[in-house]
């Protein structure tokens, strides 16, 4: 959306260009200029409290760099021990389905093997996430009020 009056400032390195107005950002693709961002919400298989503080930060580096390999950025993470959020942004070519079912495969294999103790007391079977998931886009509300929402989510004790 370009406002009337204000003119647009490229920002960025050769990985990201930006096309920046006063209040928004748009990312500019091959054929495309976009600011495209969902809060994602991922959930332990039967809500068990299975997350501990240093899995989560695992996990956060896993979502980090499975967003980059799919061109994608994560840009707000949080969790608590049966569940997590992420913010994400992504091209507009990028399927929103695939994107998390990836997310959610790769994230659970690498737990279950790095944490397997931990895991083996909750789960018998090679599980982690609930079949299901939450993923709204975030028109409805401002990024910066869904990032303080993410921010505030609680974290696991050890």
């Amino acid at each position: 959306m370009v406002v009337a009056g204000q003119d647009p400032v490229l920002v960025g390195d050769n990985h990201e260009t930006v096309l920046a107005f006063s209040a928004m950002s748009y990312n500019i693709g091959h054929r495309s200029v976009y600011s495209l961002q969902i809060h994602l919400v991922l959930v332990t298989k039967y809500r068990r409290r299975v997350i501990t503080a240093p899995m989560l930060q695992r996990l956060e580096d896993i979502f980090r760099a499975t967003c980059q390999k799919w061109r994608c950025s994560l840009v707000e993470f949080e969790g608590e021990a049966d569940h997590v959020h992420l913010l994400v942004s992504f091209p507009p070519d990028v399927q929103v389905s695939k994107l998390v079912n990836n997310l959610k495969t790769v994230s659970s294999r690498l737990i279950r093997k790095e944490f397997a103790t931990e895991v083996a007391r909750f789960y018998s079977k090679p599980v982690f996430w609930t079949g299901t998931y939450f993923v709204a886009s975030c028109g409805g509300v401002t990024v910066e009020e869904l990032k303080k929402y993410v921010e505030q989510q609680a974290t696991p004790r050890l």
